[in-house]
């Protein structure tokens, strides 16, 4: 598919506002070139994880694990401060691309659910792309999934409470760990919360195309980060379904999901699309399309009143799998 000048849903005029402040700090096409950069770059007035973790009234420890072909990994334990008892557990996965972030990049939005469910997580420091291309990043995240789970006792996760959690390329890669989980028999998971999933490498789609050179996360960062991942196999037929799970041709057995995007971004289509396939094979899957919504647009925007509605939806679904 070429690019032409089709048309695009709007942006929210709220959320477009903070477009011309994002602009600098974070340009609309990132390309290969900039990931060296970009991973080193300190954000004015972005916190640490420990000022995050303080601010939440969390508290945290590191493990380290064995990760794909035995290697060293690092995952984290969140937890509130002053935790006593059992409650859920939540396995986060990071967003980033699949080229940057961190383990602690989202982790601010389990705060709350920690804290009201007594939960617990845990988050997995996943090598990136290029220098660790698939299948390492979801070898790693089922890696720590499967530490999770053997260690569910002593992490005060209850039996039957177990959640993955992963936004954009984290939540590509909650789903690919899903998918993995179900089809080596691995640990049960109660869901999977995919917060705009970046789960298709073939740049296919109608909204690949109308997001191009505009907006957070473009077709252009979209095509660098799945290069990084893929290199030449991107767009052919040797990817596996646990690295794009939009790929998958049979999606029963997995455990509830709940998917979410904006009208306005990259991941619309192959999101809806995921939610659609999973309903055709007897899943069940709560989808929501927030209109004018660009990608992640609640962590640049969160008092905006769409980004509140969305992470309302989110709670209202978690309230439904833990209550």
């Amino acid at each position: 598919m070429t690019t032409t000048d089709m048309p695009r849903p709007r942006f929210d005029p709220e959320l477009e506002a903070m477009l011309t402040v994002l602009a600098e700090p974070m340009p609309p096409t990132i390309t290969p070139e900039m990931i060296p950069a970009m991973r080193g770059a300190v954000i004015p007035g972005m916190p640490t994880p420990s000022e995050i973790l303080e601010a939440a009234g969390l508290v945290a420890r590191d493990v380290t694990i064995p990760g794909y072909e035995g290697d060293d990994i690092v995952v984290s334990v969140v937890h509130a401060a002053g935790r006593t008892g059992t409650g859920p557990g939540f396995y986060h996965t990071h967003g980033g691309g699949m080229i940057i972030g961190d383990r602690w990049t989202g982790i601010a939005a389990l705060a709350e659910w920690l804290h009201r469910y007594n939960g617990v997580a845990v988050t997995v420091e996943y090598r990136l792309a290029p220098e660790f291309p698939d299948p390492y990043p979801v070898e790693d995240c089922y890696a720590g999934l499967v530490w999770t789970a053997e260690h569910a006792d002593e992490l005060g996760i209850e039996p039957g409470r177990l959640l993955i959690v992963g936004g954009s390329a984290g939540g590509g890669l909650a789903a690919g760990t899903a998918l993995l989980a179900r089809d080596r028999r691995g640990p049960a998971l109660c869901g999977q919360l995919l917060m705009y999933p970046m789960i298709d490498d073939r740049d296919s789609t109608v909204s690949t195309v109308q997001i191009d050179g505009v907006g957070v996360w473009d077709r252009g960062s979209n095509v660098t980060g799945w290069t990084a991942l893929l290199g030449d196999r991107r767009g052919t037929d040797d990817v596996s379904i646990y690295a794009a799970p939009a790929r998958a041709t049979d999606l029963s057995g997995l455990p509830p999901a709940f998917i979410d995007c904006g009208s306005a971004e990259v991941f619309r289509d192959e999101d809806v699309a995921y939610a659609t396939a999973i309903w055709a094979d007897g899943g069940d899957a709560e989808l929501h399309v927030w209109p004018g919504g660009y990608h992640a647009f609640e962590g640049f925007a969160p008092q905006s009143r769409l980004a509140q509605e969305m992470t309302a939806a989110r709670d209202n679904w978690i309230r439904r799998i833990l209550d």
